[in-house]
């Protein structure tokens, strides 16, 4: 009796190289449904960046499982019915699929085994969304790391795990129809979309790695806190969508000595990691409760978005955000200092916003860096403060960032670029700050 088939369901994990769950999969031998669901309750609330970058993806990874003599079927709806619709039709044994740690993935895979169980079916979870799988690094007494430093010194320590190799050969079951990737996916979800976003796809993001490891890495001790320069590596929609392993990449640039403070990165992603699987609600309420005087400042929280604060390194973030669907890491800093501790507005409307653009955009990232700026997350000295002054002259002392991003402010002179409201003559058309920044 030949092996019945192994549904691998894909979630943000789009790529066949160091793929533990399609890797498993294979070796179990029997057919291999590789299956992607395009979820409504997901793609409702995408940013329609984030939508066109997995147009792209799911494109690549079909080309990708073709050439191992498999394809890549898609349906669409509610994830687990068209997953068990699926497996009926295949009399599937088993549902292979990638750990993840947000509210909304752990009810997936909760619904999933559920359903499978009335099925007799097997669910089974792999690593890949991280380095080091969230719960295998925890303090002594806890179950995650609630300050960074213990938890880089212990996900440093550990052993990580081999990679993977892509399967040579895989079996598609007779008779099944692939379905088809929606051409124009990013009509529906939320924010615009960024004439300058990025490509998708794991043949695109192994081409990013390969160059930023060969040209940039070995720099970015020195480089990537400098917003002109652009030196960050921009794989960070590439690892969101897992078309790159992250475990591949953090081993690829451990060989690099100098490549030490972007490995440390990579442990903070996962760092974030822990902390959702360990708090669900990282997106929806305080980590550490916190007495703040939250303000509903409607008409700023729109200039801000809009990048019309009047302060130019904020608003050069938060074009570069409208325009690309990714911002500077530096700016992501300022930005949301400017919006959580200048302005007051609370983070989880900052976040929000983010989340409806990036192409990066992430559960635990974007809300855990949130949360750090705002004073409720996971940062050691919640009362920081910022001076937005001070971070425009260090981080772009010629204001090429801001002249890039803020047209109205391409003539200004020399320094006057980061205050503008302190020539002579301020420039016409660019807004008066909404706060006083020269305390």
């Amino acid at each position: 009796m030949s092996e019945r088939p192994t549904i691998v369901l894909f979630t943000r994990d789009l790529r066949v190289r160091d793929h533990p769950a399609l890797a498993a999969a294979a070796r179990v031998g029997g057919p291999v449904v590789p299956l992607f669901v395009l979820d409504r309750a997901v793609r409702e609330r995408s940013a329609r960046n984030r939508l066109s970058y997995l147009g792209d993806a799911l494109r690549d990874l079909r080309e990708e499982l073709r050439r191992l003599g498999g394809d890549l079927v898609v349906r669409s709806g509610d994830t687990v019915d068209e997953t068990m619709r699926v497996a009926a039709a295949t009399g599937a044994a088993r549902v292979h699929l990638s750990f993840d740690v947000s509210a909304f993935a752990a009810r997936r895979a909760e619904r999933l085994r559920e359903a499978a169980a009335d099925r007799r079916m097997e669910v089974a979870e792999f690593p890949g969304v991280t380095v080091v799988p969230p719960g295998e690094a925890v303090p002594t007494g806890g179950d995650h790391y609630k300050v960074f430093t213990p938890y880089w010194r212990a996900w440093e320590s550990r052993e990580w795990r081999a990679p993977e190799r892509a399967p040579k050969r895989l079996e598609l079951p007779s008779g099944l129809d692939a379905g088809s990737v929606p051409k124009r996916l990013a009509d529906s979800g939320t924010g615009p979309l960024s004439p300058r976003r990025q490509s998708g796809g794991e043949t695109e993001a192994r081409r990013r790695m390969a160059a930023w490891l060969d040209a940039d890495c070995a720099d970015y001790e020195h480089t990537h806190d400098d917003l002109a320069a652009d030196a960050t590596s921009r794989l960070s929609a590439d690892l969101r969508f897992g078309c790159l392993s992250p475990l591949e990449l953090a081993l690829a640039a451990r060989e690099h000595p100098a490549c030490g403070p972007f490995v440390r990165q990579l442990a903070w992603r996962d760092f974030h990691h822990q902390v959702c699987a360990a708090f669900p609600d990282l997106a929806h309420r305080d980590y550490r409760e916190r007495d703040i005087a939250w303000r509903s400042d409607d008409s700023g929280f729109a200039a801000w978005c809009e990048g019309r604060t009047g302060v130019p390194v904020v608003d050069a973030g938060m074009r570069q955000l409208l325009d690309e669907g990714f911002m500077h890491n530096r700016a992501r800093l300022i930005t949301a200092a400017f919006l959580t501790k200048r302005l007051r507005v609370h983070w989880k409307r900052g976040g929000d916003h983010f989340h409806a653009v990036l192409s990066d955009g992430d559960i635990a990232d974007n809300y855990g860096n949130w949360q750090w700026v705002a004073g409720t997350g996971n940062d050691t000295r919640p009362n920081r403060s910022f001076n937005l002054l001070r971070q425009s002259r260090r981080f772009d002392p010629d204001g090429a960032y801001i002249r890039r991003h803020v047209p109205e402010l391409a003539e200004a002179a020399g320094t006057e670029v980061h205050a503008p409201w302190r020539a002579e003559q301020p420039p016409t058309g660019y807004p008066s700050p909404l706060l006083d920044e020269d305390g």
